[in-house]
């Protein structure tokens, strides 16, 4: 398991500015992980987001997709869902309330045939 910090070796005068660091980005995915059985998280201009999704699309399963930025623009959103997850790379692909990992750890779900429509 990835270690973190504890709450009592970040310095309370931070606390708050690290228990809310773009709280909003990562509620938005929550919820649509919540409500939707697959979820693509990306960003435009990457291959294997699209890659990911053009795969989701060939299996026939219908996905939801959350964008933030790309290489150039919003990448302080996407790093608050990197430190949430604790997964270095875009995409990001929750199934059944799950990350699941990336495209290419998609690929070989559906390869396995563990992703039932």
């Amino acid at each position: 398991m990835r270690k973190m910090l504890s709450k009592d070796a970040i310095h309370e005068s931070i606390r708050e500015q690290v228990q809310n660091y773009h709280a909003d980005v990562v509620s938005e995915v929550e919820e649509a992980v919540k409500n939707n059985r697959i979820v693509v998280v990306g960003m435009r201009w990457n291959d294997s987001v699209w890659k990911a999704r053009r795969n989701l699309e060939k299996a026939g399963l219908s996905f939801q997709y959350l964008e933030y930025g790309s290489y150039t623009s919003s990448w302080r959103r996407r790093l608050a869902l990197k430190m949430w997850t604790g997964f270095p790379t875009f995409p990001m692909i929750f199934v059944d309330q799950k990350l699941v990992g990336g495209n290419s750890d998609l690929e070989k779900l559906l390869a396995d045939k563990k992703l039932p429509s």
